[in-house]
């Protein structure tokens, strides 16, 4: 696991975020708003298109999830990805399932 200038979860070098693992699931809480706002704009599409469709409301959710694109570029989300340790394999020496 490289241990370097980390700031705000993201590699010095503007690599991958390192983080211990913790077995839970990272990222910045800037990362998750994004990915709440595009789900708010999905979730209104989807009920105009229930509705009707309702037109306008179906709009107003596309106008939310490019919103929440835009926000996705600006926190760089697709920098906070967690890097774990790699897991080690049982001893099975190497062979497959079937022997």
């Amino acid at each position: 696991m490289a241990d370097g200038g980390t700031h705000e979860g993201q590699g010095g070098d503007g690599g991958p975020a390192v983080h211990p693992s913790s077995g839970g699931h990272g990222g910045r809480a800037s990362s998750w708003l994004a990915v709440t706002v595009i789900l708010l704009g999905f979730t209104i599409a989807g009920v105009a298109l229930c509705l009707g469709p309702n037109w306008p409301l179906l709009w107003m959710g596309t106008a939310v999830c490019v919103m929440g694109g835009i926000l996705t570029l600006v926190f760089r989300v697709f920098q906070d990805i967690v890097v774990e340790a790699p897991r080690a394999m049982g001893d099975g020496g190497g062979r497959g399932i079937l022997g």
